[in-house]
């Protein structure tokens, strides 16, 4: 019933939200709109995903954006005097530091992951403003600008492949191997996973460490689409991604869900911002609408089972 719940609402909310933004306004489906969209989708799909798994194991990482961020200062600190390949890697292996760190001190140090994360995403947020004095990064190089917005598949942003592409991935993993069962036996019930054999500390730390290195690609992709590094740029989509997570079905409680339901997600809130921003809601409105549907997603999806003082 949880699984068939999680998986027709989202699309009932795509429908719904196409339909009604579209009759509001015919702007909102046209082409131009369709391109806006996939950008802002290409983005805020990879930053989702740098959470879905550490949520599928019952976790969370707060960090995702503040590490988003300082991805994206990096590779435009380093793309002109070490080239855009060298760049990339060396922010993606720092990236992949940050959330090894936030696993090392959840499981060594027993600290519950939103803390840990919560912490890591002021240290993180601290260090971009220090490398960048507060102001944005500019950089010469066109290729970081050439690899994310330009199309090598005719009307499809490079941005948007790589969103998709990072998206069947993750999936396969989830689905097709058994990193991915234990991901979900660990959500499902972590004591239980631990019973059977599965090597929980392991499992946490290649998941946050994973989740860094993803939330690096978005902050690559973030700067790639300004190009510029922009202190504090990604921050604001922090509430965005895990609604994408958790409105696309996959529960908060862990163990339910995956990475194509995030790309799900992530459509759906990017829609509903367009939508609102094409039909003139102002911006106060748009953030209680969207934290209603965050809320109302969370109540939808969460497994009431292992919570046993709801009723």
């Amino acid at each position: 019933m949880l699984l068939e719940r999680n998986f027709l609402v989202p699309i009932l909310a795509l429908v719904v939200l196409i339909s009604y933004f579209g009759i509001r306004n015919p702007a909102f489906v046209s082409l131009e709109s369709v391109d806006n969209i996939s950008r802002q989708m290409s983005f805020l799909t990879v930053l989702a995903l740098a959470g879905t798994f550490v949520i599928l194991i019952g976790g969370i990482d707060l960090s995702v954006a503040a590490n988003a961020t300082l991805a994206g200062i990096l590779v435009a600190t380093w793309i002109d005097d070490y080239g855009i390949v060298a760049a990339i890697v060396l922010t993606v292996a720092i990236s992949a530091a940050a959330g090894l760190v936030n696993g090392l001190v959840t499981i060594y140090l027993k600290v519950p992951s939103f803390l840990v994360t919560l912490g890591m995403l002021s240290v993180l947020g601290g260090i971009s403003n220090t490398i960048s004095q507060g102001g944005p990064v500019s950089y010469a190089s066109n290729s970081l600008h050439t690899l994310i917005n330009e199309s090598v598949l005719a009307g499809v942003p490079n941005g948007t492949l790589i969103a998709f592409g990072l998206v069947a991935v993750l999936t396969v993993v989830a689905f097709g191997t058994q990193y991915g069962r234990h991901l979900y036996a660990m959500g499902s019930n972590e004591r239980a996973a631990l019973l059977v054999g599965v090597r929980v500390n392991r499992m946490k730390l290649s998941v946050f460490a994973l989740a860094g290195a993803i939330a690096g690609a978005a902050g690559i992709i973030f700067t790639g689409q300004a190009s510029t590094g922009v202190p504090m740029g990604a921050d604001p989509s922090l509430l965005n991604s895990i609604a994408a997570i958790v409105v696309g079905g996959t529960a908060l409680s862990g163990g339910v869900g995956g990475p194509h339901r995030t790309l799900l997600g992530a459509l759906i809130i990017v829609l509903l911002g367009s939508g609102m921003d094409i039909t003139a809601v102002d911006p106060y409105t748009q953030s209680i609408v969207k934290g209603l549907v965050v809320i109302a997603a969370v109540a939808l999806t969460i497994d009431r089972r292992r919570y046993g003082a709801i009723r």
